[in-house]
């Protein structure tokens, strides 16, 4: 054979190689689907994914600054546990430094599928170190966030994954999120990559800097996003059994036949308001509904749905709202800014808080009012009917027993079982706005 011929053999073996590990990149990771992309815009969800795209599993806003923590965690490892709504076959991570006043360094992150539920030891053959724009470490900014590089690994849905993070220095107060009805842990020194989880003797009931994970997949057609309050939160589920309603609703999105197959993604923030924004340093209130609305819920990976539970804590709290169409002017808004991205929105009714300390009649007659309106059909594209299906049949103000977590406010596990009930799978399929 002549060398020129031969060079010309070789040269197109190497163009078709270029070609085919450009095409399995892209066929991984070519839509990013994270905020900025256009991965959020409606498509059909009839319309089988059969190209894979990336869509969240599993979700917390970041609500606050952890108080006492001026110097974050230099030195110890994090090992957050979460749980998936939806499978796939990559997975990737969001971290954020929303409330730090300085520079985090993650010098090692990693991610496994927990052993056993709620567990911080690593399912076998299961630890991915995790990388940042091909780099092991990464440095968030101040107010900043950072999507992880993709890393393959068999992901399951209702699972729990293991993410874990390291910091070696100072990077002032870490963002948190304070109510995850759900145990993490850490641990001393650099333990990002053990897999026994011996090390990780201290228990912790937050989420620290860890916002999204999002998994590529082929059955998954986009992901709901739920925003809201303590109520959407599941403040009063029952810890590390996953019992928010969005857990519920999640296990019908994934069991009952004919469900449009969606992650679904918890942003709600215990004490959360629609109209007015909480301290960043409290741990319990959070930016308003209307401030996040664009990070929290639609700029979120793959979203085509949102529901919104809000509205009780702007009752309840200094400034009291108790004028119903300004707070009905306010879910309008979130409508508004939804439209303008093509998504459609579920607003649900007040629920009943009859025999709860904050309870008045006054108090009550503005939910009653605000309820009307919703039911109006003039606020939300659909309307969930969460005080419907809560109430106490033979006195409305007040939540059913059973469902009732004692409080008289917040639901049980029964109650958030019922609340998932009352969603209509078939509203979340719509994928243009209605004309209100």
């Amino acid at each position: 054979m002549k060398k020129s011929v031969g060079y010309s053999l070789l040269a197109g073996l190497a163009a078709v190689v270029v070609l085919i590990s450009t095409a399995i990149f892209v066929g991984f990771g070519g839509e990013s689907g994270g905020p900025g992309s256009s991965s959020h815009k409606p498509r059909d969800p009839a319309a089988p994914a059969v190209s894979g795209q990336w869509v969240g599993t599993w979700s917390a806003a970041a609500a606050a600054a952890e108080p006492g923590t001026l110097n974050g965690y230099a030195g110890m490892s994090i090992r957050n546990v979460v749980h998936t709504s939806v499978g796939g076959s990559g997975v990737r991570i969001q971290l954020s430094n929303l409330y730090g006043t300085r520079p985090l360094v993650v010098s090692h992150a990693s991610l496994a599928l927990a052993a056993a539920p709620s567990n911080p030891t690593a399912a076998t053959g299961t630890m991915r170190r995790l990388a940042f724009g091909g780099k092991p470490a990464v440095t968030i900014p101040a107010g900043g966030a950072v999507t992880s590089d993709p890393t393959r690994l068999k992901v399951p849905g209702d699972a729990d994954l293991l993410v874990t993070t390291y910091s070696p220095s100072p990077s002032g107060p870490a963002t948190y999120h304070p109510y995850a009805r759900q145990t993490s842990y850490l641990a001393r020194g650099d333990r990002a990559e053990d897999a026994t989880g011996a090390a990780y003797t201290e228990q912790s009931p937050y989420w620290r800097y860890l916002t999204g994970v999002d998994v590529w997949s082929t059955e998954a057609r986009g992901a709901v996003v739920a925003i809201g309050d303590s109520i959407t939160d599941g403040i009063t589920s029952t810890p590390g059994a996953n019992h928010r309603w969005t857990d519920f609703l999640a296990a019908r999105l994934r069991n009952e036949p004919g469900a449009p197959r969606y992650g679904v993604l918890n942003q709600g923030i215990s004490g959360n308001r629609l109209l007015v924004n909480g301290s960043r340093f409290s741990p319990n209130n959070g930016p308003s509904v209307l401030s996040r609305l664009e990070r929290d819920a639609l700029s979120r990976t793959g979203v085509k749905a949102v529901i919104v539970e809000i509205g009780l804590n702007d009752l309840f709290k200094s400034p009291r709202q108790l004028d119903p169409e300004k707070i009905v002017a306010g879910m309008r808004e979130i409508v508004r800014e939804a439209h303008a991205r093509g998504l459609r929105v579920t607003g649900s009714t007040l629920t009943p808080f009859g025999g709860h300390r904050g309870y008045s009649n006054q108090l009550n007659s503005v939910r009653e009012q605000v309820n009307r309106i919703i039911r109006s059909g003039t606020v939300y594209d659909e309307v969930v009917d969460f005080d419907k299906a809560l109430r106490d049949p033979s006195a409305p103000v007040r939540l059913r027993p059973a469902y009732d977590s004692g409080d008289h406010l917040h639901p049980s596990d029964e109650g958030f079982r019922a609340m998932a009930n009352a969603v209509n799978l078939a509203h979340l399929r719509q994928a243009a706005p209605a004309a209100l």
